[in-house]
C-alpha cells in the first residue's frame, strides 16, 4: 500500500540539504538502492546519513518497526510503501520485497529500504543486499542503531560494564522456520555474562530452561524491554527463572536481556516512563508478607 507523505516546508528541506552538503554526504543517485537502519524507535536515533536518505529517495519501502515520524522527511512526490514483517501477523513476503527493490531500481528510481534498528543485525538486510548484488543493482548500506544497544540504553541497561562483563552475546530466538534456532547453549551459558535476545518472546521460557540446565542461576537478573525507545516503552525486570512467564505477559516487539547488568538499571534508569514492573521486587515483597 502506498501512502502520501506529509511534506516538509521549503526551509526545512533546505536545512537538511545544507547539512548533507556540509558533511559531504554521498549523493543518492537514480537506480541505486540504499538499505538503511532507522534505529529502534525514537526518530532522533536515525543517523544523519539515514535522514539524508529519507529526504532524497523517490520510493521508500519501510518496515513495521520504523517510526512513521521519519516519513515526514520524504521529498515531495515520494512514494511510501509499507513492507513490514511481524511475527504472527500477515506480512509481506521477503521474496516479493526483494523483487520490488530490483524492479524499482531498474526503473531509475532512488530506492530506500528503511528498516528498524540496523539492517545487518537480524534485519534481513544481508538477504536483500545479496539479491541486489546478484541482479547487478548498485546499493549502499546505511547502518543504524540496533535495539540491542540503543533500546537497552533507553531502559538504563548497559550491555557492557567493566565490573560485570567483558563479553556480550546477541542471539535471535526466531529462526527462518519460526522455531528456536539450534545453538550451543552450553557455550553461550559459559561464555557470555550478558546475553541479548532478539525476537525471543515466544521461546523465552524454553531459552531460560536451556540456560539454567547449562548452569546459569534461576535467580539471575533479566529484563524485557517492550517498544524500546518509543513513547510507550515498557520495562519489566525479572529473573531468568521467571523470564518465560514475564515475556508472555509483555507487549511485542520486545528485546530481552539476561545478566548482572540488568541490576544497574536501578541507578541508570534515566528515561521517565509510566510502565515499569519489577518482578524481583514484587516477589521479595510477597515473600516478606508471607513470613
Amino acid at each position: 500500500m502506498a501512502l502520501e507523505p506529509t511534506v516538509l516546508n521549503a526551509s526545512e528541506r533546505t536545512a537538511i540539504q545544507r547539512l548533507a552538503g556540509a558533511l559531504a554526504l554521498p549523493a543518492f543517485d537514480k537506480g541505486w538502492v540504499w538499505l538503511a537502519g532507522a534505529g529502534p524507535g525514537d526518530p532522533g536515533l536515525i543517523t544523519v546519513l539515514g535522514m539524508h536518505a529519507v529526504a532524497s529517495a523517490d520510493v521508500i519501502l519501510y518496515d513495521a518497526l520504523v517510526n512513521e515520524a521519519l516519513l515526514t522527511l520524504a521529498r515531495p512526490g515520494a512514494e511510501l510503501i509499507y513492507a513490514g514483517k511481524r511475527a504472527g501477523q500477515r506480512s509481506c513476503k521477503q521474496s516479493d520485497i526483494s523483487r520490488t527493490l530490483v524492479s524499482l531500481a531498474r526503473g531509475a528510481k532512488r530506492v530506500l529500504r528503511l528498516k528498524g534498528g540496523d539492517p545487518f543485525v537480524f534485519g534481513r538486510g544481508a538477504e536483500e543486499a545479496l539479491v541486489l548484488s546478484r541482479a547487478g543493482v548498485p546499493f549502499r548500506i546505511v547502518p543504524g542503531v540496533t535495539a540491542g544497544i540503543g533500546g537497552l540504553a533507553y531502559a538504563g541497561i548497559p550491555i557492557t560494564h567493566r565490573d560485570t562483563n567483558h563479553v556480550v552475546t546477541f542471539l535471535t530466538g526466531h529462526g527462518a522456520d519460526g522455531k528456536l534456532p539450534k545453538l550451543d547453549w552450553q557455550a553461550i551459558a559459559r561464555g557470555s555474562p550478558t546475553i541479548v535476545l532478539y525476537m525471543a518472546r515466544k521461546h523465552a521460557g524454553e531459552i531460560a530452561a536451556k540456560l539454567i540446565a547449562a548452569g546459569r542461576g534461576a535467580g539471575e537478573p533479566a529484563a524485557i524491554v517492550s517498544n524500546a525507545s518509543f513513547a510507550d516503552q515498557a520495562v519489566r525486570a525479572t529473573t531468568l527463572g521467571e523470564l518465560g512467564a514475564a515475556a508472555a505477559e509483555s507487549a511485542a516487539p520486545a528485546i530481552l536481556v539476561i545478566g548482572e547488568n540488568v541490576g544497574l538499571r536501578d541507578s541508570l534508569d534515566w528515561l521517565p516512563g509510566p510502565a515499569v514492573q519489577d518482578d524481583r521486587r514484587d516477589n521479595a515483597l510477597a515473600g516478606s508478607l508471607k513470613s
